[in-house]
């Protein structure tokens, strides 16, 4: 496993529509496996591939009950709606009031190539919908309701 280095907002890959993984292999499990460390490294809670320069539709999120690595993710049912702080990893410092969905269901890949369904309210709904909007070349500041910058609310 090696550490990517994390993409600022201004870098053109972050606002790209990145492209389905058309096959998991040893190349795809090893960007999973670097994508992980570096979110880890970072203290971040998620991580999308573009934001690793790669433009392609992977992600992983790890909200506090374990690492959910997904190739090609889509959300399938959402409902509610709830504002919440959020950050981001390619945005230092700055942090924001964001609506999003409550409550999410998410259909991918793992990186076995099994189909998973992923379900999740609050804070891992939050997470998976901050990054699929990564993989849309979408950033929460786009979505936010206010901005500051400093240290998290």
């Amino acid at each position: 496993m090696a550490l990517l280095e994390i993409r600022k907002a201004g870098d053109k890959v972050l606002k790209e529509q990145a492209a389905p993984v058309a096959k998991i292999d040893r190349r795809i499990k090893k960007l999973l496996s670097d994508m992980a460390q570096t979110m880890y490294d970072a203290n971040g809670v998620g991580l999308a591939a573009p934001q690793v320069g790669v433009a392609l539709r992977a992600i992983v999120v790890d909200a506090g009950e374990g690492l959910l690595e997904l190739v090609n993710p889509a959300i399938v049912a959402a409902e509610g709606c709830e504002t919440g702080t959020e950050g981001c990893l390619s945005i230092p410092g700055v942090f924001g009031e964001v609506e999003r969905c409550a409550a999410v269901t998410v259909e991918g890949l793992n990186r076995e190539g099994r189909k998973v369904r992923v379900s999740g309210t609050g804070f891992l709904a939050r997470a998976l919908q901050h990054e699929i909007d990564h993989l849309d070349g979408v950033l929460f500041i786009e979505r936010a309701t206010t901005l500051y910058k400093g240290q998290k609310a």
